[in-house]
């Protein structure tokens, strides 16, 4: 007996002395940046292994004096180290697996789409930048650009009729005060109206990653007084590459009622008009018109729908590069609205909406890179966004009824070709170039409305039919001349010189018609004459003439030609750059149909904008920032054009004496990256804006109707502070940031003095600017088995929504809360499944008009004092899928 206990106590001392566990990191060993989900193996065991952390961090247990680990992840060489017992921390470098083309070389990993790319990024950036990798966009619960970028600091978003996001609001300045970039070339917008371009079109899964640039250097495109945004598409690899996606889901809202569509497939997309050929004589009857598209129908919705592919590849002993990219989304929104009071609009008690939105996205692009030799390099991309949304608003207070039927189509294409070329020792004179072409188009055929009554049709006034469309039109021209020059004390200085001229052109269309209920039937009773509205019988008013004379039939053109000078200055710890950028603006437009205006109108200016950037080397891993830069924001082709359209709550009018806003710009930032992966940043920025585009809700003369116009009125500060924070652990990530705004204008407001108008000063906040912007994400990852997921809320402060011109009478929307979730389990050979949940607590989106004497005495519903405007549900959003990678 006692022998067998001495031999169980010595079998049980040997195995303690050979199991033991080693730690360790993975690191690439040129930039030292950790390596996420790299690959870690016994060579003895084959089965025994694990993968790094978020932190590029692994943990092993091995019952063995001394053993081989294998070390591998896409895109670098194995390693193999040998490791003993008496190991119990290490660190192993991995080498890229660069591809040699003669005197070329081509590097497998792309910057930017780790996160410790985008860090990096963000790290050796002149300006002040926010880049997400595509690992981070991957992993978000958002399937758009438009809902990806609201994760960014400083970023708030704007938010289309079913409650998706659209348009990215930079630092509280308004959508109009950013640009959009492809691949860092600007594109048009298929808006009918503005030049800032629907994120929304953008499916996340074609990007390499998506970067918010906030301060402006000389040899950037100068209308930026927010920022811009560049989305980086996908690239050729190194090696082989293929990715395939296909997932499913449905929104919440559709389980407790039905998705309203109509037959859009039936739509005509010429006007009777324009059918006719455009004649002097354009008088038209019921007969010019088709009556099926406005059949309706209720059901339920069929599942969301979404797919992409990706290959890429390189050919030709590896000199070109190929990347093809496709998706294809088909989702089912909605909202829910309750409006209460409008200024101005008169509701018979509180108006129920109903939105139903099938929204289908294709996006497509090819990117190729051609390796002429080690000092010339060209890349040609093409690419093709294409979003159609068919939408039914139906409408109904105590009184009336009104149904909207409208499709849209809008699809932006690009083509760029780039040339990158290297000239004497060491590649010391550069000149890129780019050769560009877009188009944007947006049409809305037979945009219908019909207007009721209780249960019948109003006999006058019972229905709009209106065409728009429009199209953008670029052709521009880019060329950089850089030189560098070393010093002794390894020092250099860069001097950069080059230009830009775009030439736009943009044509627009508007035709609209009105009708009266038909007199062949009596009164048109819901089901006694009819029973859906294809069976109405209407007839054209005024006399069978449309509304062909608005001056939203234009043609506009914009020359833009530019120049810049830029000098930086590198020395140990510090890099300084100066530049100066002049650009010089025509724009004009020409009416098609004039009446009572005078049909050509132009504008033409020339800005100076200068800029100065220091960065300081603070100490390891940390920087301190400086920015000065001024830039412009050009009005839209539409607000110069004395235009009145009735829209979706208030009459728009046009402003031909808008004048173009000016801005100079401070930043200053420190930010430290303690890990590749991890930052800290906090920044303050500055801005004194002279002559801010706002929309006002504005009164005519007669005092009878409201208008909607963008107006200059006055100038403006905005200030604020930004935090950044990304801390991650082995299977635990923290992504956290905060953006305190103020922002301030003092303009002219009126108010009721007995039965007298006068004026006084009033001070608010900028269109659209949030006082508060907060996100935070908690990301997990258990890498031995395969999992990770991220919980992500977002929080928008109180913002102003509508402006009054008439004193405490703004609309507001109040502050908004969002909580998204996804998970990923991955398995062998590249499968992977995945779930997103987006807006799970449907925290409802609320505007009110702010408790003031213009209040005090309307009987509406209250919010804390304040009358309510509107109340808005979006809905739950769940989709599941299945992604491949080879």
């Amino acid at each position: 007996m006692k022998a067998r206990f001495i031999a169980v106590m010595f079998l049980l001392a040997s195995a303690s002395v050979q199991a033991g566990v080693v730690k360790g990191k993975i690191k690439d060993a040129r930039t030292g940046e950790e390596i996420i989900g790299a690959s870690v193996m016994v060579k003895e065991e084959p089965g025994k292994g694990t993968v790094t952390g978020l932190d590029g961090s692994f943990n092993l247990s091995v019952n063995r004096n001394k053993y081989t680990l294998v070390c591998s992840y896409i895109g670098y060489k194995n390693y193999e180290v040998t490791v003993d017992s008496k190991s119990k921390e290490i660190e192993i470098p991995l080498n890229t697996d660069e591809v040699a083309l003669g005197e070329v070389t081509v590097v497998a990993s792309n910057p930017g789409r780790t996160e410790a790319g985008a860090r990096a990024i963000e790290r050796k950036a002149m300006n002040v930048v926010n880049v997400m990798s595509a690992k981070a966009i991957e992993l978000s619960p958002d399937i758009t650009v438009a809902n990806v970028i609201q994760r960014m600091s400083g970023v708030t978003i704007e938010r289309n009729s079913s409650g998706e996001g659209q348009y990215a609001i930079l630092r509280g300045m308004d959508k109009r005060y950013n640009y959009t970039l492809v691949n860092g070339v600007k594109i048009p917008s298929p808006d009918n109206k503005n030049r800032f371009v629907p994120l929304d079109i953008f499916p996340s899964e074609m990007l390499d990653r998506l970067e918010v640039t906030k301060s402006l250097t000389a040899n950037m495109e100068g209308d930026g007084i927010g920022g811009a945004v560049n989305l980086v598409m996908k690239d050729a690899p190194a090696e082989r590459q293929f990715t395939a996606s296909i997932s499913t889901g449905y929104n919440a809202m559709y389980f407790g009622r039905d998705f309203q569509s109509f037959n859009y497939g039936e739509i005509v997309k010429k006007s009777p008009y324009e059918a006719m050929g455009k004649p002097e004589d354009y008088k038209v009857t019921q007969d010019n018109f088709t009556s099926s598209n406005l059949r309706m129908k209720w059901k339920k919705p069929l599942p969301d729908l979404t797919a992409s592919l990706s290959y890429g590849d390189r050919f030709f002993g590896n000199k070109l590069g190929v990347m093809l990219a496709g998706s294809y989304l088909n989702t089912y929104r909605g909202k829910e609205s309750q409006l209460y009071y409008q200024p101005g609009v008169t509701h018979n008690g509180i108006e129920y909406r109903n939105y139903s939105s099938q929204q289908t996205r294709i996006g497509a692009h090819a990117k190729l890179d051609y390796h002429i030799n080690g000092n010339h390099k060209l890349t040609w991309y093409n690419g093709y966004m294409d979003m159609r949304e068919a939408e039914v608003r139906d409408g109904e207070d105590d009184k009336e009824r009104a149904v909207r039927m409208k499709w849209n189509r809008q699809y932006i294409i690009n083509s760029t070709l780039k040339g990158e070329h290297q000239f004497l020792e060491d590649g010391r004179l550069k000149l890129n170039w780019s050769a560009v072409i877009s188009k944007a188009y947006s049409e809305t055929p037979d945009n219908a409305e019909i207007f009721m009554q209780g249960s019948h049709v109003q006999t006058s006034g019972a229905a709009t039919r209106r065409w728009e469309h429009n199209s953008d039109k670029d052709k521009a021209g880019y060329v950089d001349l850089s030189y560098k020059w070393s010093l002794k004390d390894e020092s250099f200085f860069d001097f950069s010189v080059g230009g830009m001229y775009r030439d736009k052109k943009r044509d627009s269309f508007f035709n609209e018609y009105t009708f009266d209920s038909g007199t062949g039937r009596d009164p048109q009773y819901i089901n006694e004459d009819w029973y859906n509205f294809d069976e109405i019988v209407f007839t054209p008013a005024m006399r069978g003439y449309g509304n062909i004379g608005d001056p939203l039939n234009y043609d506009a053109s914009e020359k833009i030609g530019v120049g810049y000078g830029m000098v930086k200055y590198t020395f140990p710890k510090w890099e300084l750059i100066a530049g100066v950028r002049v650009e010089h603006t025509n724009q004009g437009y020409v009416l098609k149909f004039p009446r009572d205006v005078d049909p050509e109108g132009s504008q033409k200016y020339t800005d100076v904008l200068p800029s100065f950037h220091a960065k300081y080397n603070v100490h390891e891993n940390a920087n301190l920032r400086f920015s000065y830069a001024r830039a412009i924001n050009r009005p839209s082709f539409f607000e110069i054009v004395p235009y009145s359209i009735i829209n979706e709550d208030y009459k728009e009018k046009g402003n031909p004496d808008l004048k173009h806003t000016v801005a100079d710009n401070v930043d200053l930032r420190y930010e430290f990256f303690p890990k590749s992966s991890e930052q800290f940043m906090v920044g303050l920025f500055y801005k004194h804006i002279q002559n801010p585009i706002e929309y006002s809700l504005s009164l005519v003369s007669s005092g009878q109707d409201t208008y909607y116009q963008p107006m200059n009125l006055g100038d403006a500060t905005n200030m604020g502070v930004e935090v950044d924070v990304m801390k991650y652990f082995n299977w635990f990530g923290i992504k956290a940031n905060y953006t305190y705004t103020h922002s301030k204008i003092t303009t002219d407001k009126r108010y009721m003095d007995g039965s007298e108008v006068k004026t006084r000063k009033q001070s608010r906040p900028l269109f659209g600017q949030a006082a508060h912007v907060a996100n935070l994400s908690l990301l997990f990852k258990d890498a031995k088995r395969g999992w990770e997921g991220q919980l992500a809320g977002s929080y928008t402060g109180k913002r102003l929504s509508d402006i009054s011109n008439w004193y405490d009478n703004d609309i507001w929307e109040d502050g908004y809360f969002q909580l998204d979730a996804s998970v990923e389990k991955s398995f062998k050979k590249g499968v992977s499944i995945f779930a997103k949940a987006s807006n799970l607590l449907d925290v409802p989106l609320l505007r009110y008009v702010q408790k003031g004497p213009s209040t005090e005495g309307l009987n509406y519903e209250r919010h804390k004092g304040n009358v309510i405007e509107r109340k808005e549900w979006h809905g739950q959003t769940i989709m599941l899928g299945v992604r491949y990678k080879l």
